[in-house]
């Protein structure tokens, strides 16, 4: 599963690209509300 990221080594980046992503939209959305 983790080919689809691009890489061997680029799977922990990836993950941490993502939730980082993930807190600024949970951030948002608790702004939001």
């Amino acid at each position: 599963m983790s080919e689809q990221y691009g890489g061997h080594g680029n799977s922990g980046f990836a993950l941490i690209v993502v939730l980082f992503i993930l807190l600024i939209i949970v951030g948002t959305a608790f702004v939001g509300y």
